[in-house]
């Protein structure tokens, strides 16, 4: 049986509220919010997200990033569908163990977590509506949502690299 402290308690309820998203202090190993300053010009707040195109080798997919702590908060939150080779690229300041969980997230989805070269370091299945954490087993810089499935479908695995041109921050 799990006991909680009154103050964690309060405290992962307060974090619920606020991320689906969270990095992981490697010191602590406890969640914290993980807070991004780049710019969100590139996915806007329309209802048509702008997808930037990347590949893994010779398997194209379109991204649409979440650069933003609201981005990163809202990700692919609530939405029913998503295109086939369409997933969302998660943007952190510095490489770190990276936690995602699937509150209000209605698809199932696996992710990739990438490091600062881009390559994978890991991959997770993860279901809907779990309020688990899933935590990278190394530190990563990116994240990449996509359908679950669909790496082991393109036979895409740990060390494979995503191309991608990222847009540059503005100064």
């Amino acid at each position: 049986m799990l006991h909680f402290s009154t103050g964690l308690v309060l405290g992962l309820s307060a974090l619920s509220i606020f991320t689906a998203c969270v990095s992981v202090d490697a010191r602590s190993q406890q969640a914290v919010p993980s807070p991004t300053s780049l710019p969100t010009s590139v996915a806007s707040a329309s209802a048509s997200p702008v997808l930037l195109p990347a590949r893994f080798g010779e398997v194209a997919l379109q991204v649409e990033l979440a650069r933003s702590d609201q981005e990163q908060q809202k990700g692919l939150m609530f939405r029913k569908s998503m295109p086939a080779d369409q997933g969302m690229l998660f943007v952190f300041e510095k490489e770190q163990r990276l936690g995602f969980w699937m509150k209000n997230t209605y698809l199932p989805l696996s992710i990739a977590f990438l490091n600062s070269a881009f390559k994978i370091v890991d991959i997770q299945d993860m279901m809907p509506l779990d309020e688990n954490t899933h935590v990278s087993l190394s530190p990563a810089l990116y994240a990449l949502e996509m359908n679950q499935g669909w790496f082991r479908q393109h036979n895409i695995e740990v060390g494979a690299k995503l191309e991608i041109r990222l847009p540059a921050e503005p100064s």
